[in-house]
């Protein structure tokens, strides 16, 4: 079953103390844990625990292809 994020609840996975690391675009919650580029939770200026489709589409130079090589943990609704 598909576990549902709101931003409080996507917050608490910031890969950091040890958490993992979740990233929401469209309504995806992806996990970039095991990304070396997300090592800590930051990558690029940007945070895990947030929704960043905005960033993905506008910003990243890699754009939401690079999203298919990650899992999947849920679904984001915003508050």
């Amino acid at each position: 079953m598909s576990k549902t994020f709101n931003q409080t609840e996507l917050a608490k996975y910031n890969g950091q103390a040890g958490q993992p690391a979740y990233v929401a675009v469209d309504g995806v919650v992806y996990d970039v844990t095991g990304v070396a580029a997300w090592a800590g939770g930051k990558h690029h200026g940007n945070l895990a625990g947030q929704e960043l489709t905005d960033i993905i589409d506008t910003k990243s130079p890699h754009g939401r292809g690079v999203l298919k090589k990650l899992t999947v943990v849920g679904q984001y609704v915003a508050d």
